[in-house]
């Protein structure tokens, strides 16, 4: 069993940076593959960045690459999204969740999403 809980999410400008992190409990975190998602107001939850089981592979949304980075700390049971450069459109929740499927097609699983973390992007 994983339990999850995210924060680091606040106000910024447009072309500022933020670091959501994740914080897992659980004595198997380290066998899954992590991923971030978002959801804006009124749209659905997407798919944003993902991370293998060790941290050798990470996988990005079209949106998101070049400006994002997801890295996670087994030892510390903890998986991190750096974000800069951040545009008006970034503006949304953050979850993490165990991350299914292979490469950027990846999706969530149901039973472990949380309250998440706000994040806001003014122009």
């Amino acid at each position: 069993q994983v339990q999850l809980v995210e924060s680091g999410g606040g106000l910024v400008q447009a072309g500022g940076s933020l670091r959501l992190s994740c914080a897992a409990s659980g004595r198997t975190f380290s066998s899954y593959d992590m991923g971030w998602f978002r959801q804006a107001s009124g749209k659905e939850r997407e798919f944003v960045a993902a991370i293998t089981r060790s941290g050798a592979s990470t996988y990005y949304a079209d949106s998101v690459k070049g400006r994002f980075t997801i890295s996670r700390d087994n030892a510390k049971n903890t998986v991190y999204l750096q974000m800069n450069g951040l545009k008006p459109e970034d503006t949304a929740v953050y979850y993490c969740n165990i991350a299914v499927g292979y490469g950027s097609r990846r999706y969530g699983l149901s039973d472990y999403w949380g309250q998440g973390t706000q994040v806001t992007v003014s122009s």
